[in-house]
């Protein structure tokens, strides 16, 4: 049975499971519209992990003539400090649009948000399945956003319906075998909150065989009986007219003059004070009260009352059949349906879950600021068009927003340690900017991982800043898995995967190589960034020459490059071999190293065989930063000659030494820095403008 099409209203496309091209090809003119409510479809945007480098290129005639032949590549991260929000919706947007929904009447059927109409090609299938509310529209300030990378439909269940949920689940379950046979190669995206996130799982338990991808927003898990119940006898003893009751009581009609003014007052505080969106969704709520109550009438909010109890049931009895991918986000500030031992069983049952807790967000999570859907699929890899994450055809690029948050979560940092940069150009001249960098790939950086990596948030922020060049981290895959430990926040590592970190092997350097990007790699590993006492800036890489032989494949450049300045900001005072003295601290060590090693079972290089552990470190007055890239070595062209292993030995043994020579060159000009220090930084921003470049020492 084909699942019934709703009609086109506003930004919303029908859909019908049965025939999606008809769906694609269709004239969708809406037959009424708002000032909230326009058609807004965007560009797709590039989902693809490619770089155009630079902001300009010239190419001169053959005679060197004044004409110029001039290519400007725009850089969209050159103004990212006014970078704006990605989502602009509110709750006051969704009851604005739900407003047409709640007297919409037939049963649960499928739509399309026309802003969603923009994907990429060969973007997966995202089902969203409503929670209490039963709009469809839960998604509404992620639809812009979700849209550029899902084909996004939304299931509506009228206010009147009372489909049970065992025929919910079927419903969905047709969908999803439908457009499984359509497109068997890519996943479905099940997302769901609260009962949808139950009817997800039972869809899922019912399909093991088909690949799916949950994403469960607090999901239910039970209900209190004893709220349940006398929230039930409330409901019966309350008189059946309650929408024109709330009406006449506050007063508030749609285009009455009382409306009207509250409308005016939120958008006035939205725009004005501190905290306005806060105060303007409470407006938006009394100002829409009659639309609150037209889509929870007392025999709705009964019939949801026993449509989650039953949803909850049957979720839980069949949680040990699913087989789907599962990611769980959970609201630190929603305890209603909610029970941590049922989702602490889930995390256990389920093959493939991971359970992100966001702490600081209540029951109405995807319309709450901060929680963006998106960037958490990001944050944990969780997007993917085939049967697995694929790091380099999956990655989705940061957006200037992204990168403006990476960028204020490191404020500290780098204004603290005000980083000088320096490159070599083409002719040897080392200059202060990062002109000398190459812009087309394929390019590997090779250098020096300061302790605990504090080099590379200045580092690959300014990259993308200044040159539009995406620098694409080789990482230990410790960072990109889903262990459980109560004493390791992984979400400490998100920002290493939205960047673009890849887990370090040799086939994901070959992979991102030949795709012509721009690689970073630190052939000391965590063996240079968990240093101990006296060894900053001292190399420690692996004896074989492996990257060298496969940047020769490619022709990539490589550029070595030295960074300085931990000694000036921190000190160790417990570094590994301190900790091996203390009981439980070794403990500790010992496991995460264990953890770390199995990730990189059969390895017995030095990279197989590292201790992992967190330093004791002092922090001091700030000192700077300084980075130093050299000249890009050239290997195109001499892969046969690199093919020899003593060849390609030298070539390894050229790039470690211009990487110490750098570091070299730094750590004797810093010592005729005038602003190496804190204070001398400070008077010269306030003299000159707190926006201004510090100088540095001669070049």
């Amino acid at each position: 049975m084909a699942v019934t099409v709703l009609g086109s209203i506003f930004r919303l496309s029908p859909v019908s499971s049965s025939s999606r091209e008809s769906f694609r090809n269709a004239d969708f003119s809406p037959s009424k519209q708002n000032s909230a409510s326009k058609n807004r479809i965007t560009a797709i945007k590039s989902v693809e992990s490619t770089n155009p480098g630079g902001l300009k290129r010239i190419q001169r005639n053959k005679d060197d003539a004044a004409v110029e032949k001039v290519q400007v590549v725009e850089n969209p991260y050159s103004r990212v400090e006014a970078a704006l929000p990605d989502l602009r919706k509110s709750l006051s947007d969704f009851l604005e649009e739900a407003r047409d929904f709640v007297g919409d009447e037939g049963p649960p059927r499928w739509f399309s948000p026309l802003e969603c109409r923009a994907q990429a090609p060969g973007s997966p299938l995202l089902l969203f399945l409503p929670g209490i509310d039963g709009t469809g529209l839960g998604l509404i300030r992620h639809h812009k956003k979700l849209g550029e990378i899902f084909d996004i439909w939304c299931l509506h269940i009228p206010v009147t319906d009372r489909t049970p949920a065992k025929d919910l689940v079927k419903l969905i379950e047709r969908t999803v075998k439908s457009e499984n046979s359509r497109f068997p190669n890519r996943p479905i995206y099940l997302v769901g909150e609260s009962i949808g996130a139950c009817l997800a799982l039972d869809v899922a338990a019912r399909n093991p065989n088909i690949d799916l991808a949950l994403i469960l927003a607090n999901p239910a898990t039970h209900v209190n009986d004893f709220m349940s119940q006398p929230l039930s006898g409330m409901l019966n003893v309350l008189p059946d007219g309650i929408p024109t009751l709330l009406e006449e009581v506050f007063g508030f009609k749609q285009g009455d003059p009382l409306t009207a003014m509250l409308d005016a007052l939120s958008n006035e505080f939205a725009v004005h004070h501190i905290g306005g969106r806060m105060i303007r969704d409470l407006f938006a709520v009394s100002a829409n009260l009659p639309t609150l109550s037209r889509m929870f009438p007392k025999d709705a909010l009964l019939w949801k009352l026993e449509l989650l109890k039953s949803a909850i049931a049957s979720a839980n009895s069949h949680i040990y059949a699913v087989r789907a991918e599962t990611m769980i986000l959970l609201s630190g500030r929603d305890q209603c349906f909610l029970n941590e031992e049922d989702i602490d069983r889930f995390s256990r049952t389920l093959p493939k879950c991971n359970v992100r807790k966001l702490k600081d967000n209540g029951q109405f999570l995807f319309f709450e600021d901060g929680v963006d859907l998106v960037t958490i699929i990001k944050s944990c890899c969780f997007y993917r068009r085939g049967k697995s994450h694929d790091y380099l055809s999956d990655y989705i690029m940061p957006t200037p927003f992204e990168l403006k948050q990476q960028i204020d979560d490191h404020r500290f940092l780098i204004d603290a340690t005000s980083p000088v940069m320096l490159s070599t150009l083409e002719n040897g001249e080392l200059v202060r900017s990062l002109e000398g960098l190459p812009s087309e790939g394929p390019v590997l950086y090779v250098g020096y991982h300061m302790l605990l990596g504090f080099e590379l948030a200045p580092m690959v922020t300014q990259l993308l800043r200044e040159r539009n060049i995406h620098l694409r981290g080789l990482a230990h895959p410790m960072m990109f898995t889903n262990y459980k430990d109560p004493l390791v926040d992984l979400q400490i590592f998100d920002k290493y995967k939205i960047m673009g970190g890849v887990p370090v092997t040799n086939l994901n350097i070959y992979k991102l190589l030949r795709s012509k990007s721009h690689v970073l790699l630190y052939p000391g590993g965590v063996r240079e960034a968990l240093h101990r006492k006296g060894e900053e800036y001292k190399l420690f890489w692996p004896e074989q020459p492996e990257f060298v032989r496969v940047a020769s494949k490619f022709g990539a450049k490589i550029v070595p490059f030295g960074v300085l300045g931990e000694d000036d900001i921190c000190d160790i005072v417990l570094d590994a071999n301190d900790q091996k003295n203390i009981p439980i601290l070794k403990d500790l060590m010992e496991k995460a190293t264990q953890q770390a090693g199995n990730l990189r079972e059969g390895d017995e290089s030095e990279l197989g065989n590292q201790d992992c552990y967190f330093p004791g470190i002092v922090p001091k007055i700030p000192g700077r930063f300084y980075y130093y890239f050299g000249k890009p070595i050239e290997t195109a062209g001499k892969e046969q000659e690199l093919k020899d292993k003593d060849k390609a030995q030298e070539l390894y043994l050229q790039v470690k030494s211009e990487v110490e020579q750098c570091i070299a060159y730094l750590k004797l000009k810093r010592e005729s820095d005038p602003y190496r220090h804190l204070l001398p930084r400070m008077l010269y921003q306030a003299s000159h403008g707190f926006s201004s470049e510090i100088p540095t020492f001669d070049l």
